[in-house]
């Protein structure tokens, strides 16, 4: 039996696109469409908010123990001021899965900014560590219930032509976020109160966030699986034009009609009792650990130190070289929204940690020539080269390419409950390294330290090969074929297919 396919037609063969097989030249661009933009700018601010949290808090840190005595006495209560906003952003991404999926996109956006400018009110009029560090809590739970929610609210907005470079604007928003963290770090040094406005400041972005998401419209997916499909083909109608919308209807149709056969209700235990959604979600789970595990965070959150075991012992020269290292991440992230839509995930993530395992080799290599007694300033160079070559390699690959895959590998019904497990994953991990990487340089050595990163790395590079699939260009419904073929054989399309026919 021989079955036709349309554009429109729910039976269209994955990787052929759908209306983007037929008219190519039809294609989105980024700039295309400025309601998009418009979209993807607005839910990018809580990747800002979530980049300044991690990067401010090194600066304030240093200013806090000069006001509190006690915190100058306790590396205990350093640890926990800078540690429990990762606590609040481990049980925020664990909540916000949910949130997402109960109450939209766009009320867990609103939710995270009410959370996280209440969390910058408490720091900034702290008036001891205790409040400090409850208000460190609110402003995580806020950042991981954005870390959740942005990525999804871009990609369900996104044509899927540029939904890569689209979701990779929050990850740039991220990176700018800790480019602009060390900016106000130097401009509030000599400003009385200076740490309270370093981490009062942040509740800006999240006060203008919320007004801005007042006006703007849910996602369109999202409602249209909710049965408000009126509501969802307005929003898709300024997205696409007449023929592309109709194709796109489809679609969500499809992917409609495949819910309503499953439970409503999808508990955590369900994402493991399926075959597809454990594969789908041990490569987004897989891909945030290994974001992790890769040491970017260690860079982030140390390379003033690290620069210091390099042998710059000036705090002014440790904290210049670090702000021209969160200009690299930043600038990489932009290359990466051009990248990730043209070479695809996968090659990006392979290419991406090919050089960051020869940066951390470089890495290690400096510091195990510092180590062996030599003072040839040439080790400390090399090191500041192979952090910033780490940087290059990372930032446009293995840094937007998680969040990416995370937003596009999950059914809808699945899509926010995975998402906020696979977050959860990513700030665990985060917590993980940030809590462990100065003990383990201690006790192994700084150069070994990095060969063990290097390690990861390369383990990294095996994973992606095996369990992450290419995405790019690919709707929703075909990402969701490529699960079924892996779980069940390739045999499965093609008897989907006759069925379908069969049907008609």
């Amino acid at each position: 039996m021989t079955i036709q396919s349309s554009p429109g037609s729910s039976s269209y063969l994955p990787g052929s696109s759908g209306y983007l097989g037929m008219f190519p030249e039809r294609r989105m661009s980024y700039f295309s469409n400025s309601y998009v933009i418009g979209l993807t700018v607005a839910a990018g601010i809580g990747g800002l908010l979530f980049g300044y949290d991690t990067g401010v808090i090194s600066g304030a840190l240093l200013y806090i123990k000069d006001e509190f005595e006690e915190v100058n006495q306790s590396s205990f209560l350093q640890e926990t001021i800078v540690s429990m906003a990762l606590v609040g952003a481990i049980i925020g991404a664990a909540a916000g899965g949910w949130i997402n999926d109960a109450y939209g996109r766009k009320k867990a956006t609103l939710l995270a900014d009410v959370v996280f400018a209440a969390g910058a009110v408490v720091m900034a009029a702290a008036p001891d560590p205790y409040v400090l560090i409850l208000g460190r809590l609110f402003v995580g739970l806020g950042v991981g219930i954005a870390s959740v929610t942005a990525p999804v609210y871009i990609a369900e907005a996104s044509p899927s032509e540029v939904r890569g470079g689209l979701v990779s604007t929050n990850v740039l928003m991220i990176t700018g976020g800790q480019f602009l963290s060390y900016l106000v770090n130097l401009a509030f040094t000599e400003v009385p109160g200076t740490w309270r406005w370093m981490l009062g400041v942040a509740g800006v972005p999240a006060v203008v966030q919320f007004c801005i998401m007042l006006c703007l419209p849910e996602s369109p997916r999202w409602l249209f699986m909710k049965n408000d499909k009126a509501k969802a083909i307005v929003i898709l109608s300024k997205i696409y034009d007449i023929a592309r919308l109709e194709d796109e209807i489809e679609n969500l149709s499809v992917a409609e009609e495949e819910e309503r056969q499953k439970k409503n209700d999808v508990r955590i235990s369900d994402v493991f009792k399926s075959k597809e959604m454990r594969l789908a979600f041990l490569a987004g789970a897989g891909l945030q650990a290994f974001q992790q595990f890769t040491g970017i965070n260690t860079v982030m959150y140390y390379s003033p130190t690290i620069v210091q075991m390099a042998g710059f012992s000036s705090n002014r020269l440790a904290l210049l070289l670090s702000l021209i290292i969160a200009a690299l991440n930043a600038a990489g992230t932009v290359l990466g929204i051009y990248f990730i839509d043209h070479f695809g995930r996968k090659k990006l993530a392979l290419s991406s940690l090919t050089g960051v395992i020869a940066s951390l080799v470089i890495l290690a290599g400096a510091f195990f020539g510092r180590s062996s007694g030599s003072s040839n300033e040439l080790f400390g160079w090399i090191a500041i080269l192979g952090l910033a070559l780490y940087i290059a390699f990372f930032s446009p690959g293995m840094g937007p390419v998680p969040w990416t895959v995370n937003s596009e590998i999950y059914p809808e019904q699945y899509r926010g409950i995975c998402g906020g497990m696979s977050a959860t994953v990513n700030w665990v991990s985060n917590l993980i390294v940030a809590q462990t990487f100065l003990s383990v340089a201690e006790a192994v050595g700084t150069g070994w330290t990095f060969v063990i990163l290097a390690g990861i790395a390369v383990l990294a590079v095996v994973f992606v090969t095996v369990f992450v699939p290419e995405t790019m260009g690919l709707t929703f419904v075909e990402v969701e074929q490529i699960w079924k073929e892996r779980a069940w054989g390739s045999s499965y399309n093609n008897e989907s297919l006759l069925e379908r026919g069969n049907d008609s």
